[in-house]
């Protein structure tokens, strides 16, 4: 008599994961080793990343042409009006890195020098952008593709190691404001490298792995932007919104002390105490923290599958 086998609920749900998981990894030139693309926290929004490329009406390229974004050209044409705000802040010391653990999208770029000073993040704007740099606020506040943005720096020798953010809801968007306007200042996605200009656009799809680096004595300093994805079709257009406002609204953090923190970073400063005893453990017991790491792996694992 013929077996039948079937799967339980679970099981299906780890197959659409791990099949996501690989169509991710797959796409691109450059990519992750498949133990590390396997593990790494974007495995978690797969399923739902691989909905935003199935349906992107935008070319699976690494970098796209920003005069397709027609939307975007007043940031452009005002880039001196926002140039100013930006040195403003940048010479007073506002573009910073975070003051505690509390920006789990960046937290690991602030120890290689990046800088950053949010201006809008899938909501609201901030009071403090509103009160340092109105301008720019003002005409973002009239593009409203413009999901989150933020002045962001790149010091003399800082650098972003070779990462993809986790979210394909959105493309990124820099317009460079303070640069070097060298080829030693330069960002590279899936293998095909680019330098900031002053006063010139560049869009990309941040989901492909990009890194940047700074090898010159000179600042760079952009406007940093989140841009809608264009999609297909109403209800997946509808269904990346009320994604974003659930999720990416969650993930939002401070300039400074009193503004509000998303329910993600206030998560996020609590565990990091955690991977903080972790890493002492680890340092004094490196055996103990081996174990009890590997056990968490494998029990989680046998939680999924049987």
């Amino acid at each position: 008599m013929p077996i039948e086998l079937t799967l339980a609920p679970r099981h299906w749900v780890l197959m659409v994961f791990i099949a996501s998981a690989l169509f991710v990894h797959l796409r691109g030139r450059t990519r992750f080793g498949l133990f590390r693309a396997l593990t790494d926290f974007t495995v978690l929004l797969a399923p739902f990343n691989a909905l935003m490329y199935l349906f992107s009406r935008t070319p699976a390229t690494a970098y796209l042409d920003p005069a397709k974004f027609p939307d975007l050209a007043p940031l452009q044409a005002q880039w001196q009006t926002i140039r100013a705000e930006a040195l403003a802040l940048d010479d007073e010391g506002h573009i910073r890195a975070a003051a505690s653990y509390n920006d789990i999208g960046f937290n690991s770029f602030f120890r290689t020098g990046w800088k950053r000073f949010y201006l809008k993040w899938y909501g609201d704007e901030l009071a403090s952008a509103r009160a340092l740099c109105p301008n720019t606020v003002a005409l973002l506040a009239t593009i409203p593709t413009v999901k989150a943005a933020m002045f962001a720096s790149l010091p003399p020798g800082a650098r972003l190691v070779r990462h993809r953010d986790p979210y394909a809801g959105s493309l990124r968007y820099h317009l460079g404001l303070i640069t070097p306007n060298s080829p030693a200042c330069y960002i590279e996605v899936d293998g095909q490298r680019y330098h900031w200009r002053d006063g010139e656009a560049v869009m990309f799809d941040e989901t492909y792995i990009h890194h940047a680096e700074n090898t010159t004595d000179q600042r760079r300093v952009i406007l940093f932007c989140d841009i809608e994805r264009p999609l297909h079709f109403a209800p997946m257009r509808w269904f990346n919104r009320v994604f974003a406002r659930l999720v990416m609204t969650a993930s939002a953090t401070q300039n400074v002390e009193g503004e509000p923190v998303g329910a993600l970073n206030r998560f996020f400063y609590y565990a990091y105490q955690g991977r903080l005893q972790a890493k002492k453990l680890k340092a004094s017991h490196r055996r103990v923290y081996y174990v009890l790491k590997w056990a968490l792996i494998v029990g989680a694992l046998a939680a999924i599958v049987l």
